[in-house]
């Protein structure tokens, strides 16, 4: 019988929130798989724990996962930990979890720290619809395409970003939304200098200019208005039956259909045509 994947979230900052079912879950796992051994060893020591480390990051994924998985399907439980925060979510555990899932593993998830939703929930922007956008790519033609993508986007929008990268996302960013776009800067969330800005795309890009950022930031940034479609005016709809009427349809057919499509009334489209 073939062990079992959990996903235990950490701290993003204050080791006091972990919680007593991700303490439970970490001792009676058989293993854990850590994206960086040594900050998963401080969290042990914390919670005064033993247990065997193996070593699952970006860049060994492939040759690790292959290995976890054989463990766990010889019978180990396994849990598995990103440095900070939910595994699978902008972190390769989404690769260990899609494997696991293909050989008929359990995989279940703890809940519990997330930066995205700390930072979307204290943002002052809407947060009933969103997208997680992760970190944009290092290339800039990539980057710029992704943002493009995203320009009507009415969803709040939520991206990871490094410190010493972010003035040029927030350039970026100005560029492709425009420089008055609601943004709300969010780092060192639940540490002791937790910092919320907000303030429009062009002010942050012009004050980290001026300010070295320091700590990792997310960023949520507010969407795109929501279009507001045009009603149609009695010109429209008058144009709309000569339209018909020239492809042939009789007056009252093309008074009927026009009403249809534009919600005037027959009766005041056809005291107009008759005008």
């Amino acid at each position: 019988m073939s062990g079992t994947l959990t996903l235990v979230p950490t701290p993003i900052g204050n080791l006091s929130d972990i919680s007593p079912r991700c303490r439970q879950a970490l001792a009676e796992a058989d293993f854990i798989a850590a994206e960086d051994t040594r900050v998963t060893l401080k969290l042990l020591n914390h919670l005064d724990l033993k247990k065997p480390l193996v070593s699952y990051y970006e860049h060994n994924k492939e040759f690790s996962g292959k290995k976890i998985l054989e463990r766990i399907l010889a019978g180990e439980n396994c849990a598995q930990v990103s440095d900070a925060g939910s595994p699978a979510i902008s972190d390769p555990g989404e690769d260990l979890v899609r494997l696991c899932a293909e050989h008929g593993v359990t995989v279940t998830a703890i809940p519990g720290p997330c930066a995205a939703i700390t930072a979307l929930s204290i943002s002052g922007l809407p947060t009933g619809r969103f997208t997680f956008e992760g970190f944009l790519s290092t290339t800039k033609k990539n980057r710029l395409a992704h943002l493009q993508s995203l320009k009507n986007e009415t969803r709040t929008m939520v991206f990871y970003e490094a410190p010493h990268k972010l003035t040029a996302t927030l350039r970026d960013l100005s560029e492709a939304f425009g420089a008055e776009r609601r943004i709300s800067l969010c780092r060192e969330l639940t540490k002791l200098y937790e910092e919320v800005q907000r303030m429009t795309l062009g002010e942050a890009a012009a004050y980290y200019d001026e300010q070295p950022p320091r700590g990792e930031f997310v960023l949520i940034v507010e969407g795109a208005a929501e279009k507001q479609e045009e009603k149609p005016t009695m010109e429209t709809a008058l144009t709309r039956v000569q339209e018909l009427l020239a492809q042939g349809m009789s007056k009252k057919d093309a008074i009927k259909q026009a009403s249809q499509e534009t919600g005037f009334p027959k009766n005041a489209l056809y005291d107009a045509a008759m005008k």
